[in-house]
């Protein structure tokens, strides 16, 4: 995790654990002195958890003044039971700091189908006013852990201002509209409106390009908030670095995928578009024959072949315009397989920790990045447990 002396003016949090399930961190709120410009963005699933429906509803004006996190419960699957719960937990959180509850983003993330623990909550919600503190948000970035193996923050100076993510998620990993959790805060001034087109450009080239096993979460939400204490910056240095980050935190969450034991890096160019890229891009970094390849060092490249090739509504793809590669190892090369001629160099090449796959579509000019990882023994060990 990148740490640093550097954090915003205006910010306080705290973390704690205050019960859920263990004893370790699983409660975060993080508040601005003042009304904030905002945005989010959440998941598309049709079972998406109570904390998003209230997210949903608080961010939709452009502003907020906290975010409030729990860990190790998803209030998911819930019914009206669980949406009061989360109501309720947001407005004692606002009677807290005194301010307002619409202006409050909840999330929740852990077990579905549990209701929150209300009154363990309430109970480390007490007092919570005198516990904000600013420079603390490397406990949030650990409090929102779930199975991650270590947190994942990243700082930078824009100006005379700061931003400052966080994020967490290794499972249940294939986003559509955002991903996992994730929150930036910064002291920039920039507008509501400019501030939700950066994090739209930033999670479509970042969170929204990894995957871990294909399932999307119901939870999903990346968010954040600008108080403007600051001052002006540079807007479009504001915005190379949200997007900077935003790839940086995504590649941490791919290799720090549930039993990881590799980062894989997929690049597919010279497509016809960027949706066409990315479709296969995906369909190679999901396929479970590919990631168990890599998990394995296995050469067998033939698995990203048929990758490719599974992307059927894809009728311009012709394995004579097709190559692949293993970073600078080409195995197939428009309709000509030198694949033999590599298979010991190749499998030293898929010891590494970090594998890369580079196709070129042989179509156009476009091109997608995405990330992901192997799929590990460890990952039916830790999924098959999850509950107990």
């Amino acid at each position: 995790m990148q740490t640093s002396s550097l954090h915003p003016q205006g910010f306080r949090s705290c973390a704690k654990n205050v019960g859920i399930r263990d004893e370790t961190l699983d409660f975060t709120v993080i508040a601005s002195d003042v009304p904030a410009t905002a945005a989010a963005m959440f998941t598309q699933s049709r079972f998406c958890g109570a904390a998003i429906i209230v997210g949903r509803e608080n961010v939709a004006n452009g502003q907020l003044q906290a975010f409030v996190i729990n860990s190790k419960n998803a209030n998911v699957a819930t019914g009206e039971h669980g949406l009061s719960n989360i109501r309720t937990v947001t407005q004692q959180v606002a009677a807290e700091l005194g301010i307002s509850a619409q202006d409050i983003l909840p999330s929740s993330t852990g077990v579905i189908g549990r209701q929150l623990p209300m009154e363990k909550l309430l109970a480390g919600i007490r007092g919570i006013r005198h516990e904000m503190q600013p420079g603390q948000l490397a406990s949030s970035a650990q409090a929102i852990m779930t199975t991650d193996t270590r947190p994942k923050m990243r700082t930078r100076k824009i100006g005379k201002a700061v931003l400052v993510g966080i994020a967490k998620g290794v499972g249940m990993i294939e986003p559509d509209m955002a991903t996992m959790l994730s929150y930036f805060v910064t002291d920039a001034h920039v507008p509501a409106d400019l501030l939700k087109q950066y994090l739209k450009e930033a999670v479509e080239l970042s969170f929204n390009m990894v995957s871990v096993d294909t399932d999307t979460s119901t939870s999903d939400t990346v968010a954040i908030m600008a108080n403007g204490l600051a001052g002006e910056v540079d807007l479009e240095e504001f915005r190379e670095a949200l997007k900077t980050m935003a790839i940086e935190l995504a590649q941490e969450l791919a290799r720090d995928g549930e039993g990881a034991t590799k980062l894989l890096e997929v690049q597919v160019k010279d497509a016809t578009s960027f949706a066409q890229a990315k479709r296969v891009a995906k369909a190679i970094v999901n396929s479970p024959l590919v990631k168990t390849a890599i998990f394995g060092a296995d050469p067998n490249w033939g698995r990203v072949a048929m990758a490719i090739g599974k992307c059927s509504e894809q009728t311009d793809i012709v394995p004579e315009k097709v190559a692949i590669a293993f970073g600078d190892l080409l195995v197939y090369d428009r309709g000509k397989s030198s694949g033999e001629a590599y298979l010991d160099q190749l499998t030293a090449y898929l010891h590494k920790s970090e594998v890369a796959i580079r196709v070129s579509l042989g179509l156009g000019n476009a091109q997608a990045t995405v990330w992901g990882c192997d799929l590990s023994y460890e990952y039916v060990r830790i999924n098959g447990e999850y509950t107990t």
